[in-house]
């Protein structure tokens, strides 16, 4: 009997040592199919945020997500190996169910996008294919390590559907929205500055100068990065959720405000200095600057919201 038990626990711990390894190997395959399935979109998707500003924030997208979740996991692996691993096989057939679902339903988009006799325009046909390639990502993460390190990793993962770029019928609204906000932002400064200003849908009239938000004047570009990079701000350096909400929900308005300072500012320089600033290399590559002020003020508002956020409660009297 001495030898029998041994030998179930030294059987016990050989399992425990190698399964992990298991997880990591699954999660490798599905990734290796995901690949196989969905890589003319992904290259796609790829090609399209190099040569088109309106989706270059989708290059940052998997760098971000592959460094948080790497250092999350490298600092929680030793912590949670053997939690991760209990919790997992006493709730396995629920989440393994769902996770299983979920791939079934991403192969499902696939198929619908391939083989629909009427199929939808590229864009959309583009949108639909990566979200059913992020859906497999994340349905792989949770069928391979489980509920427990999905809620850990959730951020990160949910993170990726920021790489499904937006159809047409989505995207013009959004830049609609940043041409008009930005004329009127650039009107309210003008008022503000005491100069002269009328203003009629998107085109905004000063003394001797006109000028027109175009859409590729929208700051569609700096305004998704902006709004990603308060995301991975706000998460990085805040604990709330309505903390966290508030960067987020800041860097929709500051996305608009931006673009009219810079609308505002072109327009100042035109009328006293030289009209050739509303064609020269501060209009066209001047953009980064005002980025650079807008995320100023997402790092001015994060260490306000901060104060208090990592705040210890105080112990109770006669507790040490």
């Amino acid at each position: 009997m001495p030898t029998t038990s041994a030998q179930t626990n030294k059987d016990a711990i050989g399992k425990q040592r190698v399964s992990p390894s298991w997880p990591i190997a699954l999660f490798i395959i599905l990734s290796a199919a995901s690949l196989t399935i969905w890589l003319a979109p992904l290259l796609a998707t790829l090609a399209l945020a190099l040569r088109d500003d309106q989706y270059t924030h989708i290059l940052l997208i998997l760098p971000i997500s592959l460094t948080l979740l790497f250092l999350d996991l490298r600092d929680t692996n030793h912590k949670n190996q053997d939690t991760t691993a209990a919790n997992t096989s006493q709730s396995s057939s629920r989440w393994v169910k769902l996770a299983s679902a979920l791939l079934a339903l991403a192969l499902v988009i696939s198929t619908f996008v391939k083989w629909r006799s009427f199929p939808p325009s590229f864009d959309r046909q583009l949108s639909l294919d990566m979200f059913a390639l992020v859906l497999w990502w994340i349905a792989s993460f949770l069928l391979c390590f489980g509920p427990q390190a999905f809620r850990r990793e959730l951020f990160p993962l949910v993170f990726l559907f920021w790489m499904v770029p937006f159809p047409n019928a989505l995207l013009n609204p959004i830049v609609s929205l940043l041409q008009y906000g930005s004329a009127d932002a650039a009107h309210l400064l003008f008022l503000i500055a005491r100069i002269p200003v009328a203003q009629r849908g998107t085109l905004v009239h000063i003394p001797g100068h006109t000028m027109e938000v175009a859409p590729e004047c929208s700051s569609i570009r700096s305004s998704m990065i902006l709004l990603v990079t308060s995301m991975v701000l706000a998460h990085l350096l805040l604990r709330s959720r309505w903390r966290k909400a508030t960067v987020v929900a800041a860097a929709i308005p500051l996305s608009i405000v931006k673009n009219g300072l810079r609308i505002f500012v072109l327009g100042v320089l035109a009328t006293r200095v030289d009209p050739s600033f509303l064609t020269g290399r501060l209009h066209r590559q001047g953009g980064f600057i005002y980025l650079l002020i807008a995320l100023a003020m997402i790092f001015l508002l994060i260490w306000i919201l901060r104060r208090g956020d990592f705040r210890r409660p105080t112990a109770a009297p006669g507790q040490t």
